[in-house]
């Protein structure tokens, strides 16, 4: 989860960032059972505040049908403490408790805007996502409206047990939740055809670069003495991945273990 916000994108190429050798570290799984799909209809109020966010994305410069389709669909004030729901719409960070926050609107936009580039509806609608940083499941909620499957992780039980009571009401047959590390990732469910992270590590771990699939796609902020900037990556073959380095960011640290 950011605590600021991502800056207009610039390509700009660099060094391949550094990654980190195997860890021997295993997650604690604990996956949610996934039950039929539907969405609750947000109130009138929160309509109107929902039309204003995604026009705001628009002249931000987020044009992908399909997150702006999302971003609409997912209604942000139920993922939000309860004194917080009237800014739910603004584009603004929002603590969630345990030092983490739920990304301002634009950020998650422009992530998931970024991750799909290039890819067309039809494949979108069969790739399996792994998110690393669950939060209080809000982008784990919009990824599912966007891809076939969707995985999240989260290292934090108190985090992740108020996800599955937030996303419960929309009931998201396509999206599942596990407690456990996520800088280990999920190497029992991949291959991963997209990988995303919350958090920033100074180094982008071998562990994830080994669970995407071939052709498949990873986006990670990866800290510098320079700052943060969001990395993309993806894997050419079994042993070949290509990197762009894209926007500035400020995401909270990548920790291991559990909590």
């Amino acid at each position: 989860m950011d605590r600021a916000a991502i800056e207009v994108a610039d390509e700009r190429p660099r060094a391949p960032a550094r990654v980190s050798q195997p860890g021997t570290r295993r997650a604690v799984r604990d996956v949610s059972v996934p039950i039929s799909p539907s969405v609750r209809v947000p109130t009138a109020a929160s309509e109107r505040a929902v039309a204003a966010m995604v026009e705001g994305l628009e002249r931000s410069g987020v044009s992908d049908p399909d997150v702006l389709s999302a971003m609409r669909a997912v209604p942000r004030h139920l993922f939000v403490e309860a004194g917080l729901s009237g800014r739910a719409y603004e584009d603004v960070a929002l603590p969630i408790g345990h030092s983490q926050t739920i990304s301002r609107p634009y950020t998650v936009a422009r992530m998931l805007e970024l991750l799909a580039a290039g890819i067309d509806p039809a494949r979108r609608a069969r790739c399996k996502v792994l998110e690393i940083g669950t939060g209080c499941g809000y982008q784990a909620a919009v990824l599912a409206r966007v891809f076939g499957e969707v995985i999240s992780i989260e290292r934090i039980r108190g985090l992740h047990e108020r996800a599955r009571a937030n996303l419960r009401t929309l009931r998201l047959a396509n999206l599942r939740l596990v407690y456990g590390d996520g800088r280990v990732g999920l190497p029992e469910q991949g291959p991963f055809d997209l990988v995303i992270a919350a958090a920033a590590g100074d180094q982008i771990p071998t562990v994830w670069l080994e669970q995407m699939a071939s052709g498949g796609i990873l986006l990670a902020p990866v800290a510098a003495a320079s700052g943060q900037a969001l990395h993309r990556v993806t894997r050419k073959g079994s042993s070949n991945w290509t990197l762009q380095v894209l926007d500035a960011v400020r995401f909270v640290p990548l920790r291991d273990g559990l909590a």
